[in-house]
């Protein structure tokens, strides 16, 4: 691996880094905020959708933006956004204050990631692109272990409000080997932004997510949850068709006729959404249900983090080397097993016995999982484009997360007790065996001789 090189992952890690951190620090600083501000259990939803909404819609733009203006540009105007919005929502003196900072952040965190794995996609060729992107997924991974461990003793020993202004310092350190890099962006002098079509796709899930998340409280029958609802459908349906007429689309339709680029983002779609149900669910059962600290119920996922800061990157050489077909397939089933486990929990709570071997099984499965259907999703796009492929990839994340997390209402029943808990995990359950089933049958496998090329033609080696 050259110096540039080593550069380059270190710059797309820490940039990642600023993201995954913040979302799981904030999951585990959740009933303190409630406690705090108030608002109850649809304050707790908002404080994660609003990030979430702002992230899932802004990534496509800011996927287009990445390939036509520069990924280093985008990079940087995501760092500075997201440093003053982390300090918004530390200030929040209520909780639409707090809503709207979380919104903000969402916005800045979606030029961050896709420029991220743009810059590794750009940078390696072959099975060491593999291999980036499992060191990437496995080095980001450790803001899972920070997050959780940092979040838990802030909101322990001082206030939830210092949590958030961790993300402060990773961004300056990215900001200043950027600076070292040295290289500047190549401006296309066709580019231009979709903003209409922006505008559709960021009102349509946003109206979408406000019905799901208000409806258990207003109903069904209330004017406000189904006009909300049949709005947010049709603006984004409207938004889809613009893509299909637009001169430079921010979400190129085109690219899901490449199968392992489509398949891949159904899988993505399926498994993303559960794992966001799972997140939200355990961190904030442990503490309200089971009675565990903020910083014990962030570290119960641990072990799901050492599992895939140890494996993920042989993961991705071994996905390089056989193709994604079999990871894709298994990790997810592993993980639907480790969802099923916490069927065990009970009122007689024992974390070791009931929780842990969850963890350590969805552990596999997520380290078995993450970096073959990353390379799959990229791989199957060519370079020229990754910036927007992994936009588009990071939005179905995103976005199932989002409708995961507004659903949760509907899922519990209102509220997140033993039963609710249990219900949860079903669902996870069932959406992991369908991302698996999804990729045994979709994905395709690139043949011994592209692999071979792509071996040879390997820069990094």
């Amino acid at each position: 691996m050259t110096r540039r090189q080593r550069l380059v992952l270190w710059i797309a890690v820490l940039a990642s880094f600023v993201a995954f951190l913040d979302g799981t620090i904030v999951n585990v600083a959740l009933p303190a905020i409630e406690g705090d501000l108030g608002g109850g259990l649809i304050t707790q939803q908002w404080v994660v959708d609003s990030y979430l909404i702002t992230l899932g819609a802004l990534i496509l733009v800011a996927g287009s933006v990445s390939d036509a203006f520069g990924r280093i540009l985008v990079m940087r105007i995501g760092l500075i956004g997201f440093g003053i919005a982390s300090i918004a929502v530390a200030a929040a003196p209520e909780p639409l204050f707090l809503v709207v900072a979380r919104a903000a952040q969402g916005a800045a965190g979606a030029f961050l990631v896709p420029s991220s794995l743009a810059l590794i996609t750009s940078t390696f060729r072959g099975p060491a692109q593999g291999r980036a992107i499992g060191l990437w997924t496995a080095m980001t991974t450790g803001a899972m272990i920070v997050g959780p461990l940092i979040g838990g003793l802030f909101v322990d020993l001082l206030s939830w409000r210092f949590a958030f202004l961790v993300n402060v310092v990773p961004i300056v350190v990215t900001l200043f080997l950027l600076h070292r890099l040295g290289e500047r962006d190549t401006r296309r002098p066709d580019a231009k932004i979709d903003w209409l079509g922006a505008a559709l796709c960021t009102l349509g899930l946003g109206a979408t997510v406000f019905a799901l998340i208000e409806q258990p409280r207003l109903g069904w029958g209330s004017p406000v949850i189904w006009l909300s609802l049949v709005g947010g459908i049709l603006m984004f349906a409207l938004f889809l068709l613009r893509q299909r007429r637009a001169p430079q689309p921010i979400l190129p339709l085109d690219m899901f006729r490449v199968r392992n680029f489509s398949y891949g983002n159904v899988a993505t779609a399926f498994a993303y959404g559960a794992l966001a149900l799972n997140g939200f669910v355990v961190v904030v059962y442990l503490q309200s249900g089971a009675g565990l600290p903020a910083t014990l119920a962030g570290l119960a996922s641990i072990p799901v983090t050492v599992l895939m800061v140890l494996l993920s990157a042989r993961m991705g050489t071994l996905a390089g080397r056989w193709g994604p077909r079999l990871f894709m397939t298994i990790g997810p089933l592993l993980m639907a097993v480790g969802a099923l486990l916490l069927l065990t929990v009970s009122e007689d709570f024992s974390y070791w016995t009931q929780v842990l071997p969850s963890m350590i099984i969805l552990g596999l499965g997520l380290a078995v999982t993450v970096s073959p259907l990353t390379s799959a999703i990229l791989g199957a796009i060519e370079p020229a484009r990754s910036g927007i492929a992994s936009a588009v990839n990071n939005a179905v994340s995103r976005v199932a997360g989002l409708i995961a997390i507004a659903a949760l209402g509907a899922i519990v029943g209102g509220a997140l007790d033993l039963d609710g808990f249990h219900r949860a995990a079903i669902v996870t359950a069932v959406l992991m065996a369908t991302a698996g089933i999804v990729s045994f049958f979709g994905i395709r496998n690139p043949t011994r001789e592209m692999l071979d090329a792509a071996a040879r033609a390997d820069p990094a080696d």
